[in-house]
């Protein structure tokens, strides 16, 4: 039975008409050597590297797969192509068929192998497939076709599965920038793009990538950490959430700041959440990730240039734009440029409540990105800026990656002025940490400082009920959590 006969059993099962002719055959794609299994954590012993794949095997998966890619049916191929779907059953029992007529000296575990990874690259993205089917990896970079890297528990691991040579990641980059209408040649080597499933996608070719291909595919994460998850992962305790919490409500504005990986969207998605449902919001994205629970929500996404340069829209071109969209909350997924000035105009012109991250090293170094950046877009003098920041600024939250892979919150800091040309601040809440445990797991939490935040005030003319004893040193937070 061919491909299109399976697929087309497979969508009468299922209550699907199918079209009485198929599109022409599309041409055949490079085809990667199937991939190996991901490499175990390194606290659990590695298993013998397989035996190299015969030459005559790969060369076998590789006509196989060129003849199912001739008798594919596009239209079939729509709708859930999971590892469970009646497409992808219908891919690997056509291919297990093929393969076992081509060569019937194929021991079974074999074909089904290769079967499956024939599925992956005709449903998925060929051997990274299996690396973002699997719900514990948070990353996947490719650095050549032959270095494949993945991170979970905040620690990076090298994959064995390869590519077969450059050519088939190119391949995989391109079916990845398809559908989202990005492009990725000489006179644009670099694109940022997404994922159907919101994963954000990075990639850069040569000459800019020295080794070939670069591919990094940061994933999204199909259920969003709630709160309590965020508690029980330590990143930060459930005082100092009930305190963020209550500065949302109470529309302060906030600043989250970390490196690379540190969760800043994660946390900015659960403070979205504490949003009011009466209110509007607007996000400004670049690329579109945040997962916004709201109903009254716009996402705004930048676009590149096209083949002839034009057509460009930034981010400080959205956030010029929101500012006529009537919202009560405007969220900058990062700040990288001159939007920071605008971003600041919005906060000191009646649209408090916004949110915000930037990549920095600690909260003095935010401050510090932030004014280089509105530098960028303006020409003011420093004091200005700085006076600008203060006032529009309330609170920033920042972020750090631990050495055992963890992410923490260090600084719960408040932005209270200015004093003698300087913007003045203090952390309210700030992490303790107590060396690491005999498994290298940081020991250590947040804890109050002692000092109080100057806009108590502010929470209580919006209702909120904050105990004062939430910020005093001596507090029960190991108890309950700072």
């Amino acid at each position: 039975m061919s491909l299109l006969e399976h697929l087309r059993s497979a969508s009468r099962a299922n209550g699907v008409d199918t079209p009485p002719e198929a599109p022409p055959p599309t041409p055949p794609v490079v085809v990667a050597p199937p991939p190996i299994p991901v490499a175990p954590p390194a606290d659990v012993p590695r298993m013998p590297r397989p035996a190299q794949r015969s030459e005559a095997l790969i060369e076998l998966k590789t006509r196989v797969h060129e003849e199912l890619i001739h008798s594919l049916d596009p239209e079939q191929l729509v709708g859930d192509l999971g590892i469970a779907s009646p497409a992808r059953r219908a891919v690997e029992q056509a291919a297990e068929e093929a393969i076992a007529l081509a060569d019937p000296n194929v021991g079974r575990q074999d074909r089904l192998r290769l079967a499956s990874e024939i599925a992956d690259e005709v449903l998925g993205y060929g051997p990274i497939e299996p690396l973002l089917r699997d719900p514990t990896i948070t990353e996947v970079m490719v650095n050549a076709w032959d270095r494949v890297y993945f991170e979970r528990n905040g620690i990076i691991y090298r994959s064995e599965t390869t590519f077969r040579d450059d050519t088939h990641v190119l391949n995989i980059i391109d079916k990845i920038l398809r559908p989202v209408s990005r492009r990725l040649d000489d006179s644009s080597p670099m694109v940022d793009a997404r994922l159907p499933d919101g994963s954000r996608v990075n990639a850069v070719i040569p000459p800019l990538a020295v080794h070939g291909p670069s591919l990094t595919i940061r994933k999204f994460s199909r259920e969003l950490l709630a709160s309590d998850d965020l508690v029980r992962l330590g990143t930060l305790g459930r005082t100092t959430l009930d305190f963020l919490g209550a500065c949302v409500r109470s529309r302060a504005n906030i600043l989250v700041s970390g490196g690379t990986g540190t969760g800043k969207t994660t946390l900015l998605n659960l403070l979205s959440s504490y949003i009011p449902h009466s209110e509007r919001i607007v996000t400004i994205e670049d690329p579109a990730e945040l997962q916004v629970k709201h109903d009254d929500w716009v996402s705004l996404e930048t676009r590149p240039p096209n083949i002839e340069g034009k057509g460009q829209v930034e981010q400080r071109d959205l956030v010029k734009n929101a500012l006529r969209m009537r919202p009560d909350r405007i969220i900058v997924g990062e700040c990288r440029g001159g939007e920071a000035f605008d971003m600041l105009q919005a906060m000191n012109t009646g649209h408090d409540g916004s949110l915000s991250t930037v990549h920095a090293n600690s909260p003095r170094d935010a401050i510090s990105r932030i004014e280089n950046m509105v530098l960028m877009a303006v020409e003011l003098p420093i004091t200005v800026i700085r006076e600008q920041i203060a006032s529009g600024i309330n609170l920033l939250v920042h972020l750090s990656r631990m050495q055992d892979g963890s992410r923490r919150v260090t600084h719960v800091t408040e932005i209270v002025g200015m004093q003698g040309g300087v913007i003045s601040m203090h952390d309210i809440f700030e992490f303790q940490g107590r060396g690491v445990d005999a498994h290298g797991q940081v020991l250590g939490h947040l804890t109050p400082t002692g000092l109080r935040p100057h806009f108590l005030d502010r929470l209580g003319q919006y209702g909120e009920q904050v105990p004062v004893e939430w910020f005093l040193p001596l507090a029960p937070d190991a108890a309950r959590g700072a």
